[in-house]
């Protein structure tokens, strides 16, 4: 099936977490489906280096300095806008791999205010011009871990399941709006740095995650997922599309070749 064109109203998509992996990815294949895209993140010069070189091949964007944490900053962030078409909830992120009994309160609050509390300050502030374009679309970018536990991942996981509880709820109270909810959860995707974050940059411990899996999903792969979606024509609506490499059955069952 080919790919709907954005109409005019709905031309405008903005991305949190693009300074990297899957919001850069995302911010990428966007453009080249038709979209103006808004790439935001905390760190301005990653942002402001992908929106040129999104502009000088044909595409057309624009970089914004933005902390989604930080509530004043989206609102203000917010007032740009009379009408998008697309919101890509994709900041977010892991700290840690530690047990229950063990895990810092500050990694879990952490974890919890960016991939939580952040995509409800985005997502409330820029519902309305959403809704004005006649045709929006709200996509969170959860995580597998978000509908499956495992060890060591509690912080993560409980974050997640919020991001995802978040999304399955705003479809519920928004139904019969112009306005779409899409979930997509990735499984195992190998980007730079998310697992090297995670471990605090110990760059042994987070080559594990990945060790004897030939081929993890790549963020190209979640960008194009991310895209197929969004460009279904309006009335169909992807609740929830679940991603992962071949090599990975679960959080827990992962093939590797040792």
């Amino acid at each position: 099936m080919a790919t709907a064109a954005p109409s005019a109203a709905s031309r405008i998509a903005v991305v949190t977490g693009a300074s990297g992996g899957i919001g850069a990815a995302t911010a990428r294949q966007l453009a080249s489906a038709g979209y103006r895209v808004v790439v935001t993140a905390r760190r301005k010069d990653r942002i402001e280096a992908l929106a040129e070189e999104i502009n000088a091949t044909g595409g057309q964007a624009t970089a914004y300095a933005l902390d989604i944490t930080d509530r004043a900053a989206v609102d203000e962030f917010a007032t740009a806008f009379k009408t998008i078409g697309v919101l890509i909830n994709n900041a977010g992120g892991a700290l840690g791999a530690d047990p229950v009994a063990t895990g810092d309160p500050a990694d879990w609050r952490t974890m919890y205010e960016t991939n939580v509390l952040g995509t409800l300050n985005i997502t409330q502030a820029l519902l309305p011009a959403l809704t004005a374009s006649g045709d929006g679309t709200v996509v969170v970018v959860s995580s597998t871990a978000g509908h499956g536990t495992y060890e060591g991942g509690a912080g993560y996981v409980a974050a997640k399941h919020g991001a995802h509880v978040l999304a399955e709820t705003l479809r519920l109270e928004i139904v019969g709006t112009p306005v779409r909810v899409i979930e997509v959860a990735p499984g195992m995707v190998k980007t730079d740095e998310f697992a090297l974050t995670r471990f605090g940059g110990d760059a042994e411990r987070a080559a594990k995650v990945y060790a004897g899996v030939a081929e993890p999903l790549t963020a190209d792969d979640v960008a194009d997922t991310i895209t197929w979606a969004v460009t279904r024509p309006s009335h169909v609506n992807i609740d929830l599309l679940v991603v992962r490499p071949r090599a990975q059955a679960s959080n827990t069952k992962v093939h590797r070749e040792l």
